[in-house]
């Protein structure tokens, strides 16, 4: 079973590499200068950056972008920081509505921590409270 699926995966990589072969012959790529070598390298380096989650400063942006792409930056950043100040603005029943699993928890966390110390009654009033809240979210979402 293993060599079938081994001349398989030869079969579809040798498949790639004529595809892309033949895409070369009919697009042939042309070959980029030394400067736009080093402006791929750089930019290159700056999108893994900006993956790993790094800052970036604006005047490296600047230098290696072109005028026209550093502005799309901008506006596209401004878009961003737009569309996050929105998303702060939660509709207050989505805010209770989150507010409420984290009560059932804490509840039920309480209701343990006595039920381990031997406290059930006391347990028992915090199990209720969490299931009514557990039931409130419920509703909430069926509404």
């Amino acid at each position: 079973m293993s060599e079938w699926y081994d001349n398989q995966k030869k079969s579809s990589s040798n498949i790639r590499k004529l595809l892309q072969e033949r895409i070369e012959k009919v697009n042939p790529r042309r070959k980029l200068t030394t400067e736009e070598i080093k402006r791929l390298n750089k930019l290159e380096a700056i999108a893994d950056k900006l993956k790993r989650g790094e800052n970036v400063q604006n005047r490296q942006l600047k230098t290696w972008l072109s005028e026209e792409e550093y502005e799309q930056l901008k506006y596209e950043w401004q878009e961003q920081l737009e569309l996050r100040n929105e998303l702060k603005d939660k509709p207050s029943d989505l805010k209770r509505y989150e507010e409420t699993p984290k009560q059932a928890t804490f509840n039920f966390k309480r209701a343990e921590g006595y039920s381990s110390k031997g406290k059930h009654s006391t347990a028992k009033k915090f199990y209720d409270k969490s299931e009514s809240h557990c039931e409130d979210a419920l509703e909430m979402l069926t509404i």
